[in-house]
Order: C-alpha cells, then sequence, then structure tokens
C-alpha cells in the first residue's frame, strides 16, 4: 500500500462533505460547535475518526486473515480463492454504494441515522457533550462515528480487501481525516457553500466508489488468472 492508495480514501471523506454536513452537520452545531472552542472539535472529531480506525482495523484483519490462515493450513489454494471471492464481494457492495451515491439507486433508509438522544447513560452522555466537558465530547464523537452513513461503510468495506489491520486502519484514518474539514466549517460561510454543491460532491464521491470497486475487481481478477 502506497500514499497514493490513501488518496481515494481521503477524496471519499473529503468531498462527500456535502454530504457529511447534511448528516452530522447538525451533531457538529450541538456537541464541539456550542463549547465555543477549537480543543472541542478535536476532542469530538478525534473520537469520531478513532471509531473510523478501530473498525477498519477490524475489517483489515478480518479480510487479512485468511492469507495467515492459508500458510498455516498448508491449503493456500483454496483460502487464496476465498480471499479472492472475498474482494469480489468487497467490490460489489462498493459498487451497490457508489451508484447509491450517484442517484441511480434509492438510497434505504437505514443508510439515514435518528441521532436523537436516548434516556439513561447515552443521555447523560450527550448533555456532558453540549456542555463542553471534555472528556465526554471525546465519546461522543466515538458514538458519532457508529452511526450509519453510505460514506463511511464504503471506507470500512473497502477496508475489508486491505490486506492486513494496519493498512485497514491506515485506510480508514486517511478516510476519516477527509471528512474533518468539511465539518470543521459547519457554522461559517463556507457550510452554504459545501450545501448548494452537495449533488456535485455526493457525485464524485460516488464515482470514487466506483472505482474503488473497479480496482478491488481488477485486482481480484489479477489473482484469479
Amino acid at each position: 500500500m502506497t500514499p497514493i492508495d490513501l488518496i481515494p480514501l481521503f477524496l471519499l471523506g473529503f468531498l462527500g462533505s456535502g454530504h457529511c454536513i447534511g448528516m452530522c452537520g447538525p451533531l457538529a452545531v450541538a456537541f464541539p460547535g456550542q463549547a465555543g472552542r477549537f480543543s472541542a472539535h478535536v476532542y469530538y472529531h478525534g473520537g469520531r475518526v478513532l471509531t473510523y480506525v478501530i473498525v477498519g482495523v477490524v475489517m483489515g484483519a478480518l479480510g487479512g486473515g485468511w492469507g495467515a490462515m492459508a500458510q498455516a493450513t498448508g491449503l493456500p489454494a483454496g483460502l487464496a480463492r476465498i480471499q479472492v471471492w472475498l474482494s469480489l464481494l468487497v467490490s460489489l457492495v462498493l459498487l451497490l454504494l457508489g451508484l447509491i451515491r450517484l442517484g441511480i439507486l434509492p438510497e434505504p433508509k437505514w443508510l439515514w441515522p435518528d441521532p436523537a438522544p436516548t434516556a439513561g447513560r447515552r443521555a447523560a452522555l450527550f448533555r456532558g457533550a453540549r456542555a463542553g466537558r471534555s472528556t465526554a465530547l471525546f465519546f461522543t464523537g466515538l458514538l458519532m462515528g457508529t452511526l450509519p452513513c453510505g460514506l463511511s461503510y464504503a471506507a470500512f468495506i473497502r477496508a475489508l480487501a486491505a490486506g492486513g489491520w494496519v493498512q485497514g486502519g491506515i485506510q480508514t484514518l486517511a478516510f476519516g481525516l477527509g471528512t474533518v474539514p468539511g465539518l470543521l466549517l459547519v457554522g461559517t460561510a463556507a457550510q452554504g457553500l459545501l450545501r448548494r454543491h452537495r449533488r456535485l460532491s455526493d457525485a464524485v464521491a460516488g464515482v470514487l466508489m466506483v472505482v474503488m470497486a473497479v480496482d478491488v475487481a481488477a485486482e481480484a481478477v489479477g489473482r484469479l488468472l
């Protein structure tokens, strides 16, 4: 994996800013935005990006585990073929997510979360975040990183074919860092600019997903031949 391989994932997060502002922008205003200091954003987005990295590490480990199993069991051909089919499945899911982002396929309702706080500890966590407490902001960011989102799902699925837990974590880190600039600009004049160009950013994000799908599929087919 080279730095060039990370560019599509960073751009997926960065150019998907219009989508991120529509889904997560209100949360950024409700939590770190109300604290009135830059460090609040650091804690909040640090927690959110850390969740992406953790998921990427897990997905990369699951996908890369096939190679280790092949060497350990002495059945490299069979397990390697399973890994190839896993990569093709990853490619198919990326393609579907890309077509959804392009508007060719309808977006499932489960991709739109309901971020309303619930009772109990979760509500207390949100209240602490609104009050600007650093620890609460960090853990709220961790929780918000689990919200259903087609863009993050695409990054997670891509990490499944990364080849290992380190590569998977680095790939989702690149995606997470790409989402930060747009969300940091929430509440400024740039928010209106990003909202006006949301269709364009969604289209670019969709194209990037399709490109990643083709790249993963081409690599898998190359291993089959």
